[in-house]
């Protein structure tokens, strides 16, 4: 039974796990600009007096940015509806709803290389699924079945890997660029004092996203792996 229920977890539950991976990363990427506008984002800009007032939890009325690879969604106040840029692999974000004050030049978007790589390794990460997917169903299609196996087997594997590792290397280095502009930006604040805009910047809700899609995709990577161990002691 428990032999059973192995097998069927790596050849049902993984895949859909992959899948799983594969949108969350792709909505993270495509976000706020091209879709989920207001709601996923890199980096937020949001009105605080944190910054202005320490120790206060008021509520204020203010611009708000959500800024993500492709570009950014803005609004001069809560009430307001978002402006949203064209999505870009080479983004220039929308300040135009701050004030002369704020320090919106260090909130630019990361190099035009960055999205372009990230958008190459989604689309070999969408082949990769469909090629996990064919390998763990190969005994299901007959005499086509045969073309997946040992040797379009290994390659996969590696593929595997080597996304997994580009990947998530890729986006943590787009986390310390957004955590060091959103830093410089609230540091900026701090030392206008009380005179400074009633603004905070934060990493956001995205990053949450893509973390949980790679814990997802390590699953299949852990499966591929001990594939490729077993195939390799044949």
């Amino acid at each position: 039974m428990l032999a059973d229920l192995s097998k069927a977890t790596t050849i049902y539950l993984t895949p859909i796990l992959m899948l799983t991976a594969v949108f969350l990363i792709l909505f993270a990427y495509l976000a706020p600009a091209a879709m989920l506008h207001g709601q996923v984002a890199l980096l937020t800009v949001t009105p605080s007096t944190v910054l202005t007032q320490p120790g206060s939890n008021q509520q204020v009325d203010g611009p708000t940015l959500f800024a993500g690879l492709l570009g950014s969604c803005s609004k001069p106040n809560n009430a307001a509806g978002l402006t949203c840029t064209m999505p870009s692999i080479s983004p220039t974000y929308n300040m135009s709803v701050f004030t002369s004050n704020t320090p919106s030049s260090v909130l630019s978007a990361p190099p035009a290389t960055t999205p372009t790589f990230l958008a190459i390794a989604l689309g070999f990460t969408f082949v990769f699924f469909f090629m996990y997917t064919a390998i763990s169903f190969r005994h299901l299609m007959g005499k086509a079945g045969g073309f997946w196996e040992k040797p379009v087997r290994a390659k996969g594997i590696c593929l595997d890997w080597d996304l997994f590792v580009l990947g998530l290397a890729s986006f943590l280095i787009i986390r310390m660029y957004f955590g060091k502009a959103a830093s410089d930006f609230n540091q900026s604040i701090q030392g206008q004092g009380t005179n400074g805009p009633q603004l905070i910047a934060n990493t956001s809700n995205a990053f949450t996203m893509v973390w949980v899609g790679y814990a997802f995709f390590s699953i299949p990577v852990v499966v591929s792996l001990a594939k490729l161990h077993v195939l390799a002691t044949k």
